[in-house]
């Protein structure tokens, strides 16, 4: 467990954290969007995203691909991609910018694709387009003539060796170039799990985002014969909290554990949600900062979910199917409890009451402002100061 003052000051001067704790994040896209004009789409909805109170949007990745969805890079200059060409990715940015609302950078930098085969004939050189890399921005473990990887290997593909310091040299180039020349503000880095997380540390530290998060994706723990989720999942987010850790608490992370457990408690194991010592049981419930919440993008029990993590401390993230393709009854009470969490100035540091926690009812106060429970169990507070101010299926919210 980490202290959440503990890396302040720097986050504040190198970048990363921004520290009033006031985020919500809009994952902007889905797995089909390269199939429609994105850039194009998305200007059209900043408006009611800047209106509802969103501060940031992860845009999926803007360099040319092999694959549509942008995961497999290979021209990191070329912003011409499945989404839309350059001109409507700036023209989108603008449009952020002037109501402001930050874009966010999906950075995939764990490997890239080569255009030229190396010596063992593997695509795994990048003659004629800029970052020009040989062999020796490979890893020795994915076919190329460079270190061994300082993290998990990415199968198929030439992982980038990002021990060479001329490697380094050149994605801090192409962040800046971002950041400065193109109009990103926050970063996201992707499969972090790929390389040392003191990389992601002086990525930062060196292209100065405002807000940055990692994904790193480890597997929640089960237990046989049934492989149901085990209630302690405190292994779990010390991983996440040892990687944070490591980036110098400049960078948060998507709270997996949250997510895991949050998907099952719906299903009518709301005890899940208060762990042994009365906190929230993700990463949350430690170092709520440099957690980002999020729910399961297919996930039944959305309106609980939202209930959930927009009344909660930690940095909400809303997905972009819920806000736009459900109807506009979700879209309206996503926009209604983010409204509330801004009145009542609700951020990632707010303390946390948990009241119950059982099979059918869950309800807590954050920060003696707002009151909420989940669950089929009937629930209200019994002072007479609270009021109503959210209702829907299964979840309530009231202030004072």
């Amino acid at each position: 467990m980490v202290s959440d003052d503990k890396f302040e000051e720097q986050a504040a001067r190198d970048g990363g954290i921004i520290k009033n704790g006031r985020e919500i994040l809009l994952q902007a896209f889905n797995w089909e969007s390269n199939k429609h004009k994105w850039w194009s789409k998305l200007e059209d909805k900043v408006t009611d995203l800047a209106e509802s109170g969103f501060t940031s949007a992860w845009l999926p990745p803007p360099t040319q691909s092999l694959s549509r969805e942008g995961y497999l890079p290979q021209n990191l200059y070329c912003l011409d991609s499945c989404y839309g060409s350059l001109s409507d990715l700036k023209s989108l940015l603008h449009k952020m910018n002037e109501h402001n609302l930050r874009a966010m950078a999906d950075v995939v930098i764990n490997h890239r694709i080569g255009t030229t085969q190396g010596s063992n004939g593997m695509y795994n050189r990048y003659d004629g387009i800029p970052i020009s890399w040989d062999e020796h921005a490979v890893t020795s473990c994915s076919g190329g003539k460079g270190n061994k990887s300082t993290g998990d290997n990415f199968d198929g593909v030439p992982n980038i060796d990002h021990t060479q310091t001329f490697v380094r040299k050149d994605i801090i180039e192409w962040l800046i170039w971002l950041r400065r020349s193109v109009g990103f503000q926050d970063l996201r880095f992707d499969f972090t799990k790929g390389y040392a997380a003191k990389f992601v540390k002086e990525y930062i530290e060196e292209s100065k985002p405002l807000f940055a998060v990692g994904e790193y994706w480890d597997s929640c723990e089960y237990s046989p014969p049934d492989y149901q989720l085990n209630y302690n999942q405190d292994n779990h987010r010390q991983r996440i909290i040892n990687w944070i850790d490591s980036t110098g608490g400049l960078c948060a992370a998507f709270d997996f554990t949250t997510k895991g457990i949050l998907q099952e408690a719906v299903k009518g194991e709301l005890w899940r949600l208060r762990d042994p010592e009365g906190k929230p049981p993700g990463v949350m419930g430690w170092w709520p900062s440099r957690s980002v919440t999020f729910i399961e993008n297919h996930d039944t029990g959305s309106t609980q979910g939202y209930a959930y993590i927009l009344t909660h401390p930690g940095i909400p993230a809303v997905f972009y199917d819920h806000f736009y393709d459900q109807g506009s009854s979700l879209h309206d009470e996503i926009a209604k409890l983010m409204q509330i969490r801004k009145c009542q100035d609700i951020h990632s540091r707010s303390s946390v009451k948990i009241l119950e926690a059982k099979s059918d009812l869950y309800s807590a106060i954050i920060d003696e402002k707002l009151c909420m429970k989940i669950g089929d169990g009937s629930w209200r507070p019994s002072e007479p100061e609270w009021r109503l101010a959210a209702s829907g299926n299964r979840y309530a919210v009231w202030h004072k």
